[in-house]
């Protein structure tokens, strides 16, 4: 604790902030530049449509490029973000906290109608789609949340490189599996305009700082264990994280692409066979027909997958998939209750087609 404190000086804090702000301020402006297909999203509630230009892959193959241009000729070492790894995390909450601030109060000059409580106004955000110079902030938001995630994990190896002068295989697997799940990630922005978070959620600090802080510095801590961590992994113990992150990472998003196509075309197919939807509503066929939650089920394989590669040497890695475990059963709850309240009886006759939530047989 002593060091983390030590590491907060004036000038740390100074370089932390440069860094930081300089990251956010080149998507930000990559946002509004770089070219991307633009669509509409779905109906608000006074009928109008917000339009997304979804860039977020090249700003992604962009961000990469240029962070590996610069690896390779050494005009800098990304190993820089774990030197000021504490400062740049005091940075990021201060921006969220701000932003959270100016949000909150954009909402009330805006006149929009609050709860009557500052806290839980700013808590929850006063507007549904705060823009600023035409990009959608919520949306925006995910770039320098899961790119910060990235650059977060390409720096500890970057470190681990200039240390040991070459990757242990955890590292190599930890950074290939990750950048597949980035990378696939931004393939499929167009399925986050369908998401909760972009619909229904106004943008306030339990986005702001869920995007801004806790994806790119909390998700990232397992690179943070490998960093010193030079035992090798045998091939059999690889092929096996190999098989586990392929199996989540195929229920995952196979459950999310087959919502998405049948959202967008009704008649389309999924495994073969016309789609299915009770009521026209609820998508019985693929992954759907046999959970309500597989999507969730996926996600948590794939970061046990790539936790695992920490090994048993500290429960602090952990701490990430046991946190998601419960966040997302207390999410399918939420989301059931709510889905409950919306389709009435046409929900239970759903729960008896797809019988279980997260895990077949058990849950």
């Amino acid at each position: 604790m002593r060091s983390v404190l030590d590491s907060l000086t004036p000038h740390n804090l100074a370089v932390a902030a440069a860094l930081y702000g300089g990251f956010v301020l080149f998507l930000f402006v990559a946002s509004m530049v770089v070219p991307g297909q633009r669509l509409e999203g779905v109906p608000l509630a006074d009928g109008t449509r917000k339009q997304y230009r979804l860039n977020g892959l090249w700003l992604y193959l962009l961000t990469v490029a240029v962070l590996a241009a610069a690896q390779y000729f050494k005009w800098f070492s990304l190993s820089i973000v774990v030197k000021y790894y504490w400062p740049l995390l005091a940075v990021a909450n201060v921006f969220a906290f701000t932003l959270t601030a100016i949000l909150y109060f954009q909402g009330r000059r805006a006149g929009v109608e609050l709860r009557g409580n500052p806290i839980v106004d700013a808590f929850y955000g006063t507007e549904l789609n705060p823009t600023w110079l035409g990009v959608d902030l919520k949306m925006f938001a995910y770039r320098p949340s899961l790119i910060g995630l990235g650059v977060i994990n390409w720096a500890f190896a970057a470190a681990q490189y200039e240390a040991l002068g070459a990757l242990t295989t955890r590292m190599w697997f930890y950074q290939i599996v990750y950048f597949l799940y980035l990378t696939n990630y931004f393939q499929f922005e167009y399925g986050m305009i369908y998401t909760w978070d972009i619909i229904a959620e106004n943008f306030g600090w339990m986005l702001v700082w869920g995007d801004y802080v806790l994806v790119p510095f909390f998700y990232s801590i397992p690179a943070w264990y490998l960093l010193g961590y030079t035992e090798s992994l045998e091939t059999w113990k690889l092929v096996a994280l190999g098989a586990l992150w392929l199996c989540g990472f195929i229920l995952f998003r196979g459950t999310n692409e087959q919502k998405h196509q049948y959202k967008a075309n009704p008649q389309v197919k999924i495994w073969g066979k016309p789609a299915e939807a009770l009521g026209g509503k609820l998508l019985v066929s693929g992954f759907w027909g046999i959970g309500r939650k597989l999507n969730y089920t996926g996600e948590l394989m794939v970061y046990t997958a790539w936790t695992l590669t920490t090994g048993f040497q500290s429960i602090v890695p952990y701490i990430l998939p046991i946190w998601l475990a419960v966040l997302f059963t207390h999410r399918a709850w939420r989301d059931e209750q709510r889905c409950s309240a919306k389709y009435g009886d046409l929900w239970q006759a759903y729960r008896a087609r797809a019988k279980f939530r997260m895990i077949p047989f058990l849950y």
